[in-house]
């Protein structure tokens, strides 16, 4: 039971589907180590897009790049090049990337003089890093860490969401404030964008804490 949102029987279903896009990669001769750093540029991007403002570019880059995200291991299962290094590389760059979009978020927020953006970036991020540490450094002691309502998955939907209505719903804000912390009623938007970054903050926040509860109740007695 991994107490996430989405099934694993779900999860299952979207990597069969993504087996034979990821094989026509492939077959135009990209490796899955490949594919991992072109997603990797793609999450780039939509950082840099969020720091400019561009919200809801950087909100239909995240959940792209999100599902690209799929081909490289489906391609890795599929040709059987699965690896250590793969494996490695692709956690640390999806982890890095997650950490840029949050940054770009911040940067945005700062500049659409939306302090609390700021904050709740930075909390979201931090909670965010917590969740997949805390996988990796269960996995690193031979046991299971995948548990948890918030997954880097759905972490990604909710930002993409809250970019792609902070930016349809007004933008995000406080127009003609002047000021980080402004008195200025914000754009309709800013609250979009601050729901989705509390709910992962929280989301986040619950699961490191399944996690350390997970990986107690493995250990059983020891200390």
């Amino acid at each position: 039971m991994s107490g996430s949102f989405v099934t694993p029987e779900f999860r299952d279903r979207i990597r069969g589907l993504a087996t034979p896009i990821a094989a026509g990669f492939g077959r135009l001769g990209l490796t899955p180590n490949a594919l991992t750093i072109i997603g990797f540029g793609g999450t780039v991007v939509a950082a840099v897009a969020a720091g400019l403002e561009a919200w809801l570019l950087a909100g239909i880059l995240v959940i792209a790049f999100g599902i690209f995200d799929l081909f490289d291991g489906a391609l890795a299962r599929a040709t059987g090049t699965t690896s250590k290094f793969g494996a490695f590389l692709d956690s640390t760059l999806d982890r890095t990337g997650e950490s840029l979009i949050y940054a770009g978020v911040a940067v945005g927020s700062a500049a659409a003089e939306f302090g609390w953006g700021v904050i709740l970036a930075g909390l979201a991020a931090t909670f965010a890093s917590g969740v997949t540490y805390t996988r990796a450094k269960a996995e690193s002691l031979g046991l299971h860490g995948e548990v948890g309502v918030a997954p880097r998955p759905e972490r990604l939907v909710i930002l993409a969401a809250g970019l792609v209505l902070g930016d349809l719903l007004g933008g995000v804000g406080h127009p003609g404030g002047g000021e980080l912390f402004s008195l200025v009623a914000p754009a309709n938007g800013t609250y979009a964008l601050a729901f989705a970054l509390g709910l992962i903050t929280i989301l986040s926040a619950i699961t490191v804490l399944q996690r350390i509860v997970h990986v107690r109740q493995q250990l059983g007695n020891e200390q």
